[in-house]
């Protein structure tokens, strides 16, 4: 099975900002494209710019989407371009809720496919929410 390829589609600016703390933590740019939405955006101009990333991969190759929010514009720009690659007969996956540990994982640790890839991001995920308060005295 081929690598995942991985894109953030999020509120303008967290995805570019989530590709800059995993380039300073890695060392190095990931290959991770970003489609920040603006506030003003066309949302089917952006569903059409997502849409064309899709289709430029081996339609045999999983992809993973990360957004930030359920149910919010990038949310739904990434549904609908879900739902066209789908029906293409393409592996799509879409998590949403993403926080660091969530995009550091996906980079990390992407050579398998994108189910099992998706619920290891999503585990990595939950791993990295720790109520970190000093025990009681």
């Amino acid at each position: 099975m081929a690598a995942a390829r991985i894109a953030l589609v999020m509120h303008l600016p967290l995805g570019a900002a989530f590709k800059q703390c995993a380039a300073h933590i890695l060392g190095a740019t990931p290959e991770l494209p970003v489609f920040d939405i603006a506030p003003d955006a066309d949302p089917q101009a952006e569903i059409d710019k997502l849409s064309r990333w899709l289709h430029a991969g081996d339609p045999r190759e999983p992809v993973l989407l990360l957004c930030d929010l359920y149910g919010a514009t990038p949310f739904n720009i990434a549904s609908q371009a879900r739902q066209q690659a789908l029906e293409e007969g393409r592996v799509v996956h879409l998590l949403t809720g993403t926080n660091a540990c969530m995009v550091l994982k996906a980079l990390t640790d992407s050579s398998a496919g994108a189910g099992c890839f998706s619920d290891r991001v999503l585990q990595g995920a939950l791993r990295g929410i720790v109520d970190a308060q000093l025990p009681p005295d």
